[in-house]
């Protein structure tokens, strides 16, 4: 029987911390969570004005750095290099679990090469219970997040008119109706889908129907707020 390989002595703790934070309502963080972020050294943040927010309401009191996809190439190698020194980091996004739809890739790669231990604390993501109260199959199902805006949107909507498997979608309230109305044109009018908006906030909403019928109820509501758009797979 193989032997588990060992990380040397002095990466055998847990030198990054992948974070979720609540995308609404700010109870649902978790115990542990808050823990993290208490004895982490420094809090790596997607915007440090929204971060800032979550981190007073718990009183955690730390240095925060930002991180985001414009600085994410730049930084990693300062990152990794203070992490090898013994610096204990968390990343946390704006709202959800880092690496979904967010930044945190690159660094997890980087850890993984140079044998750091990251760790990721299970958490909020937004499309979980988007999908479970869809009402459509929650078995199988396959996740794109954000569409391509230009490049490869064509090619990608081709293919995903074809997947039999529940689909998951991330949208801004500004595109919704322009990509309802695609939707309709590669998947076909009759298609069911579940469009949600605010989770766990106040007025969180979830209108279900074809996606003839979702595209007209939105062209007669505003829609402000982070939207997941679920979608039944192309049936058999």
């Amino acid at each position: 029987m193989n032997e588990v390989q060992k990380l040397p002595q002095h990466q055998a703790s847990t030198m990054l911390y992948l974070v979720p934070t609540p995308v609404g309502n700010l109870k649902d963080i978790t115990y542990r969570s808050i823990e993290v972020l208490q004895k982490a050294d420094v809090i790596l943040c997607e915007d440090t004005r929204t971060s800032s927010r979550l981190l007073q309401h718990y009183n955690i009191q730390k240095p925060i750095s930002p991180y985001h996809q414009h600085n994410e190439h730049k930084i990693v190698p300062h990152l990794i290099t203070q992490m090898q020194s013994g610096k204990v980091f968390a990343l946390i996004t704006d709202a959800g679990t880092p690496g979904i739809s967010d930044p945190a890739f690159l660094l997890v790669r980087a850890c993984i090469q140079q044998n750091i231990k990251v760790e990721c604390l299970p958490g909020a993501t937004a499309f979980v219970p988007a999908l479970v109260v869809s009402g459509l199959p929650t078995n199988r199902f396959a996740f794109e997040g954000f569409l391509p805006i230009k490049k490869g949107r064509h090619s990608l909507l081709t293919k995903l008119s074809l997947e039999e498997r529940t689909i998951i979608l991330y949208e801004s309230p500004m595109r919704l109706q322009k990509t309802l109305l695609e939707l309709i044109t590669y998947f076909g009018q009759e298609r069911a889908c579940s469009v949600s908006r605010e989770i766990s906030k106040m007025f969180e909403t979830h209108i279900r129907g074809t996606l003839q019928e979702v595209y007209h109820h939105f062209q007669q509501h505003c829609v402000k707020g982070e939207i997941v758009l679920i979608l039944a797979g192309k049936s058999s």
